[in-house]
This record gives structure tokens, C-alpha cells and sequence, in this order.
């Protein structure tokens, strides 16, 4: 069940009877992710370890869309899933469970789900992953359209860019208006060459993380590299991990730090995709930059502290508690309050106490 509060929407003020009916697009694979979780320490070779807990949900680009959906976007996604009851399992989660739009999505006939094991202990995870490139697509499922070159009309859209690999989604959905925000993988080329990045013209905001960040300037330093990404890109933000995010904007020159805050990380999982989920929520609300890099920050922070990837993504409940939970405990430093009073009259009073439990879904039980 989705963890997005139907009564809370971040554009209210903003939405007009001409605008997109979807305000965040976004594809990539979809795979089933099965998470061990209670493990004490690494699995040795040649034994066999025992688990406390297990959790099942869509994994992949399924992460991001979710933590948009539970933040309140209307969200679409482009994806293939497997003819499999992990497929059809990843389906219903996702469209039924958290109101993301499939109209763009396909099955694919005799195509297997890819799969993800993920054990996390030590506050760390590993991961083993199996699965094909899914088919390309014989017709679309919707009249007129292929995928995923040609994305629905949206206020803004996530891409995933790739070393030496062009999408032409990525132009096409700038083209249509929307504001493009692109994260960045491990370059396994070695080559580290902004120039082998070609869908970053089209890209409003790079938020790459700092080992990213310096490797492509050839900087030592985060926030050098946040200076020099801007140069390319009209917002660069850096993330700093422990340390928080750094971001510039080109046009006004207006740069921000905000620190990380402190919590017992369980699970990282899908801390990154929520990281943007966050930054793309404040964006599109029109918050100014500082505040839009602390609620990105706290939105990764509440979701390591949760197992799994798309399972652990907070929604506006969990914001609100988590702000009642600290602003009403004595010794909080002023300042660092100070910095999240933005949040006041975004969110809905609650009596819910804190720490919050998602709802763990997983495969096999029937209603």
C-alpha cells in the first residue's frame, strides 16, 4: 500500500486546467528485488545464514517512481515487465499500490522479470542480480506513440545517463517542455568524459554524487567540481553523503550547502533515487534551493532507515512525523530546526508517533 497521503499534493497552488496530467516521466527497467534483512554480518562461503526478516517489492527504476508517487507527483512510467507472476506481482504494486501510471508500461510476452537479492547488514548491502534485455517493442500500447521515444507531455522528467549512450526520449521530452533532471552511473569505460555524456544538453539539473562529480571535472574537491558542472548544466547539485548535498545554479549564481542529518542508516538502498525524488518535489513547487537540497536530504535520510529500496521511500506521513518528532523534543539545536521550519505549513498535523512502519508488502499472500 502506498504510503502518499491522498490529501497532500506539493503543486496544489501551482496546478492550471492547460497544464500535463503527469508531472514527473521516467522508464528503465523494473526488477523484482528480494531483500534479506536481520543478517549480522556477511554470508561466509561454504555456510549457510539465516535471515530475521525478508521483504519483496519492485525494484530498479520502480524505486524512483515510487518515491515520487509517495511524495505526492503524479507520475508515469515507461517500462517492460516480464510475463511472470513477479511481473504481474510488480504491476499491481505499482499501479494499484502506489497510483503510478502504466499506460506507457507493456508485458512482454515470454520475457522473464529481472531479479535483485539484496542483503543488508552492517549498514551496508550486496547485491546479486540476474536478467535479460527485454525485447524492443513490435507496437505500442498506445496509438500514435513508440517507447519510449516519444514520452507523454510532463512538467519534468528523470533520466539515468549512460557514457557514450544517447536517449532520444531525453530530447524529446526537454523538446515537449519538460524539465529534464539526470543522475549518472559508474563510468566503467575509465574515460570520466562529460562529452560522452550527449543527453546532458537537454538536462535542466545534474545531480551526480561527489566521487562523480570531481572524476568528470578532474577536481579535487565536491564543491569545485558543483562549480564546474554548472558550467554545463543550468543546476548542478552534488551529493556529499554524510556531509550533505552541495548545489550551484548557473543563471543566478546562487550556490547552497546544507548538512546531512544524522540518523542510523540500516539500509541504503535506494537512497540516491530518493534523494532526487525529494530535489524534484521541491523543484517543481518552486521552493528556494536551500530548502529544496534539505528536504532531499531528509527524504534519503528517513529511507535508511527502512529496508529495501522502493519499500523504505517516505511519504508525506512520515515527513510530518518525523518534524513533530523532533521539534518537539527538547536540546534540539535551534539552528538546525531553524533550517526545516519550511515544513510547517507544508504538513498536515498528525498524532501518528514516530518512528512510522511502512508496510512491508511481499509475494504469496491473498487477500
Amino acid at each position: 500500500m502506498s504510503t502518499a497521503d491522498p490529501g497532500i499534493d506539493p503543486l496544489l497552488g501551482l496546478r492550471a486546467p492547460q497544464d500535463p496530467a503527469c508531472d514527473v516521466f521516467l522508464t528503465g527497467t523494473v526488477f523484482l528485488d528480494i531483500i534479506f534483512t536481520g543478517l549480522d554480518s556477511a554470508p561466509v562461503r561454504g555456510t549457510e545464514s539465516w535471515a530475521r526478516g525478508m521483504g519483496s517489492s519492485p525494484g530498479g527504476v520502480a524505486n524512483m517512481a515510487t518515491a515520487l508517487a509517495r511524495l505526492g507527483l503524479r507520475t508515469s512510467l515507461a517500462a517492460a515487465f516480464g510475463d511472470d507472476h513477479y511481473g504481474e506481482y510488480c504491476w499491481d504494486a505499482l499501479e494499484q499500490g502506489e497510483g503510478i501510471d502504466l499506460s506507457m508500461s507493456r508485458t512482454v510476452p515470454g520475457w522473464h522479470s529481472p531479479v535483485t537479492v539484496s542483503m543488508a547488514y552492517e549498514g551496508e548491502r550486496t547485491m546479486v542480480s540476474h536478467g535479460h534485455e527485454a525485447p524492443a517493442p513490435t507496437a505500442s500500447p498506445v496509438p500514435g506513440r513508440t517507447l519510449p521515444h516519444c514520452p507523454p507531455r510532463a512538467r519534468a522528467a528523470v533520466a539515468s545517463l549512460v557514457p557514450g549512450r544517447s536517449e532520444p526520449w531525453v530530447a524529446g521530452a526537454a523538446l515537449n517542455g519538460a524539465t529534464v533532471f539526470a543522475d549518472v552511473g559508474w563510468d566503467e569505460t575509465g574515460r570520466w568524459d562529460l562529452d560522452a555524456l550527449p543527453d546532458l544538453e537537454h538536462c535542466a539539473a545534474f545531480l551526480p554524487n561527489a566521487e562523480e562529480a570531481m572524476r568528470y571535472t578532474r577536481t579535487d574537491c565536491p564543491r569545485a567540481a558543483a562549480h564546474a558542472l554548472a558550467e554545463r548544466v543550468p543546476l548542478a547539485v552534488v551529493t556529499l553523503g554524510a556531509e550533505g548535498a552541495y548545489a550551484v545554479e548557473r543563471e543566478t549564481g546562487t550556490a547552497a550547502d546544507v548538512p546531512a542529518i544524522e540518523v542510523e542508516a540500516l539500509d541504503p538502498t535506494g537512497a540516491g533515487d530518493v534523494f532526487v525524488a525529494g530535489f524534484v518535489t521541491g523543484t517543481l513547487a518552486g521552493w528556494p534551493l536551500a530548502d529544496r537540497l534539505a528536504f532531499a536530504g531528509l527524504t534519503a535520510a528517513l529511507s535508511v532507515q527502512e529496508f529495501g529500496g522502493s519499500l523504505s521511500a517516505p511519504g508525506w506521513a512520515e515527513v510530518a512525523g518525523w518534524w513533530q518528532q523532533v521539534r518537539t523534543t527538547p536540546g534540539q539545536d535551534p539552528a538546525a530546526l531553524e533550517r526545516y521550519a519550511f515544513l510547517e505549513e507544508l504538513l498536515p498535523a498528525t498524532d501518528r508517533p514516530w518512528p512510522l512502519r511502512r508496510a512491508v508488502p511481499t509475494i504469496g499472500f491473498r487477500s
